[in-house]
């Protein structure tokens, strides 16, 4: 929620300061979000008179300025816009001035050849509007060297809020205001709805058209007025500013008030041109197969679930989403039907989600927007389109009733001390919740009975009347109270896999890469490329239509977000993250939990000395195995097999992608390369590896006798080092050569390490060499030469029986 401090000061009498009304906002959980304050942006652009402007000596295009910028000075500006003229009052920024629409700080420079002092600016070189066609031209009687914010209004600064979605009465500024005046910050001044001079007949018919009590309560109240003889065009500066302060941009004096009562009081409306709309106006549930075009010019196809707005013609709005394009106001608009409604919150939202349609309106409706301010919201709304726009307001039509029964609770004021440790008084407590409109009387030593207002449908029950009073007491007075530990109660700890989790994620950092936290849902098209649909786990309500799938694995959002870092001059990215993945389709959804590991681009920077190399599918393996043994798990057991073509694996590269398994069933990871089809539709164009580890498929460690590690003795023996080259056939796997070394002699072979392969002259079309280097650790002594001939012809006898090998 975006609102100006002048703005808030409409309704509230305060002295407070800027930070002042800033702290109290977040002391009052309307957190502060952003605060723009335009003098720190635009306060050194100043007015400046143009003396003279004359065509510039070198070029057509261009003018020479001679500029008074005040105090008696006169600077040359060179200046291409095209309405620059003798006489006229414009911004200037001098040499050393940061212009932000484009991002440049200003220096004396030659243009040319003639030496510019500055600049006249533009709307959109200040980041006002996007009009660049020629400078500003200030009034005439502002003051050469004044602020420009100060000469047009904009020194006003913008607050940005964050609201919860159970504050929807600070959807307006006036909501806003009443809390801070709750809060001792000011005085709420009151809301004046003045009476309307109403004349003529209503030349309106309004109408409620639901079959049954359950879809009556879509749009249960209606009202609208006829405004006949408006002239609409360009609304005030003053609105202009207010709206643009807030992001809006300023459309037309109709549209600008709607949009400004929605702001202000927390109250959407719409416009409707009068000489477009058909017939009786009225609300209804849409038709099977109804359609109609609205004002951001694309065609909905409309569900019966849908309320809309209609005419004989038809449906001509989505009600408390948007208008039709048909019945828009224009500049030629004469006659205006201003339309102030209640729609029901949950069907609002709804459709705004079946059409992934977002707008300010459905904003406010699906939270709820007050009920009894449907009538005022209408007079306020007249009462503007009258003052800015003329006109002879018809009496106000009105359809249905608010859906508002009034509430009361009886609140024991002992629950405040009770639930947050803080003691108030009952009085206090009556003077807080008067404060913000709840009002409270007498109904016991300790009781009070409580009114609830029509604008805040999110109090339900005792606890929630807490919550108003301890905001206003403040959360800073809550007390620090440690929970207590029962006798004989174990002190807190993480469980083993908590443990786990933390050794491999640590592990990750060491190894450089960044940890990434990405969205557990995924698009549709995203997740069919590999998972197949009854797979899928989908969402009954996403968030949009985007997001519509839980993910089967974490690396779709990963690979997202590799390629903003690519688009934004990246040369390369590593990423990792450890989370939930889903799969098992909607009907028997499974979580699992998954390490994803991903690098893309180049292993190094480029250096001179040292030629750069790319990642590929070992990078990935060696990131898993590291992971795996982070998680304390044996790696030298592992079994390393290809990973088969299958739809299942359709995100790697086939021939350049392996697993990892724990005996022949248990698969512990995936790593390898992206598959090219995959790499062009996330636009993926450098090369990538990846990894995926199966948290939940690793054995439990065993569990430790003791807590001290056996005393490290090494072995001061020298190694030996043999070197053996094999001949096998080429679909023999490398992993099968060294498992079957392994298994040779368990006892002295420390290390094997595969360093060669070979095919060509000298083998077979159908082989190949593979060389190992089989590193061997003595025991109490040295080896001897036959005890080292001994272990190497096991090794041989070993890898020939598994392998079908020979010695090269």
């Amino acid at each position: 929620m975006k609102f100006t401090l002048g703005w808030l000061k409409e309704h509230l009498e305060t002295d407070a300061d800027l930070g002042t009304i800033s702290k109290t906002l977040t002391a009052l959980g309307l957190e502060v979000e952003e605060i723009i304050d335009p003098a720190e942006r635009l306060g050194a652009f100043t007015v400046a008179h143009v003396v003279e402007a004359a065509p510039h000596p070198n070029a057509d295009k261009l003018k020479l300025c001679k500029v008074d910028i005040g105090d008696g000075k006169i600077v040359d500006i060179v200046c291409g816009a095209p309405n620059a003229r003798t006489g006229m009052k414009a911004v200037f920024a001098a040499p050393g001035t940061y212009v932000p629409g484009i991002d440049m700080t200003l220096k004396v420079t030659a243009i040319r050849g003639v030496t510019s002092n500055g600049m006249l600016c533009s709307e959109r070189e200040m980041e006002l509007s996007d009009e660049h066609d020629g400078i500003i031209d200030l009034p005439q009687e502002a003051e050469v060297g004044d602020r420009f914010i100060d000469v047009m209004g904009l020194n006003d600064p913008m607050i940005d809020i964050a609201i919860t979605p159970n504050r929807q009465d600070c959807l307006g500024v006036y909501g806003i205001a009443r809390d801070l005046a709750a809060a001792g910050l000011g005085t709420l001044k009151p809301l004046e709805v003045h009476a309307i001079s109403e004349t003529g007949e209503p030349g309106l018919e309004i109408g409620l058209e639901f079959d049954t009590p359950e879809t009556a309560t879509a749009c249960p109240m209606f009202a609208g007025r006829l405004v006949r003889g408006v002239k609409n065009g360009p609304s005030p500066a003053w609105l202009q500013q207010r709206l643009r302060a807030i992001g809006l941009r300023p459309i037309s004096t109709l549209v600008d008030i709607t949009n400004y009562v929605s702001f202000a009081h927390g109250r959407p409306l719409h416009v409707y041109d009068a000489a477009n709309v058909s017939g009786k106006l009225h609300a209804r549930l849409a038709k099977a197969g109804e359609s109609f075009v609205a004002l951001d010019e694309a065609t909905y196809e409309l569900s019966p679930e849908d309320c809309v707005i209609a005419d004989d013609t038809g449906a001509i709005g989505l009600g408390g989403v948007m208008g039709g394009l048909s019945t828009g106001v224009s500049e030629t608009t004469t006659d205006v039907i201003i339309e102030s409604a209640f729609f029901d919150p949950i069907r609002i939202a709804m459709t705004g989600r079946r059409h992934a349609i977002d707008s300010d309106a459905r904003y406010r409706f699906e939270r709820g927007v007050d009920p009894l301010f449907v009538e005022p919201g209408l007079d306020l709304a007249t009462h503007l389109v009258v003052d800015l726009c003329g006109g002879q307001p018809a009496p106000k039509v009105i359809a249905g009733g608010a859906p508002f029964t009034p509430r009361h609770i009886d609140f024991d004021t002992r629950r405040v001390g009770a639930l947050t440790g803080v003691e108030v008084s009952r009085d206090r407590c009556a003077e807080h919740l008067s404060a913000l409109g709840f009002p409270a009387s007498e109904a016991g030593e300790f009781t009070l009975r409580v009114g609830i207002p029509s604008w805040r449908r999110d109090v339900e029950g005792i606890a929630d009347l807490v919550e108003e009073v301890v905001r206003l007491v403040g959360y800073d007075k809550l007390p620090l109270t440690p929970l207590l530990r029962y006798e004989g109660e174990g002190l807190p700890g993480l469980t083993q896999g908590q443990k786990r989790a933390r050794k491999v994620r640590r592990s990750m950092a060491e190894r450089g890469l960044n940890e990434a936290i990405t969205w557990s849902f995924v698009a549709p098209a995203d997740a069919n490329r590999v998972q197949p649909t009854d797979e899928q786990v989908a969402l009954a309500n996403p968030i949009s239509s985007d997001l519509a799938i839980m993910r089967p694995t974490i690396l779709l959002q990963m690979l997202r977000a590799a390629k903003r870092n690519l688009d934004r001059g990246a040369e390369a990215v590593q990423l990792f993250e450890m989370g939930t993945v889903f799969r098992g389709g909607s009907e028997k959804p499974e979580e699992q939990q998954q390490l994803a590991i991903l690098r893309v681009g180049a292993t190094g920077p480029r250096h001179w000395r040292t030629r750069q190399t790319m990642v590929d599918g070992y990078d990935a393996k060696a990131d898993a195995l590291a992971a795996l043994t982070a998680a304390g798990l044996p790696t030298d057991r592992l079994l390393v097999f290809p990973l088969e073509e299958t739809p299942a694996h359709a995100r790697y590269h086939p021939g350049r992608a392996g697993r990892l398994m724990l005996g022949p069933k248990t698969e512990l990871a995936r790593f390898g390369e992206i598959h090219p089809s995959l790499a062009a539709d996330m636009g993926i164009k450098a090369p990538a590896a990846m990894a995926e580890v199966w948290l939940d498929a690793l054995p439990s460690p065993r569990a430790r006798k003791g807590f001290t590690k056996p005393a490290f003795v090494p072995n001061e023996l020298p190694q030996v080092e043999r070197d053996f080259a094999f001949v096998v056939a080429k679909d023999v796997a490398a992993a099968d050569i060294v498992r079957a070394v392994k298994g040779a002699d368990k006892a002295h072979i420390s290390a094997i390490d595969v360093f060669d392969l070979y095919a060509g002259t000298g083998l077979g079309e159908d082989e190949k060499s593979v060389a190992l280097s089989v590193k061997l650790m003595p025991g109490k002594q040295t080896f001897t030469d036959p005890e080292i001939e001994a272990i190497a012809a096991k090794i041989v006898d070993k890898v020939a029986k598994a392998t079908g090998a020979r010695l090269r």
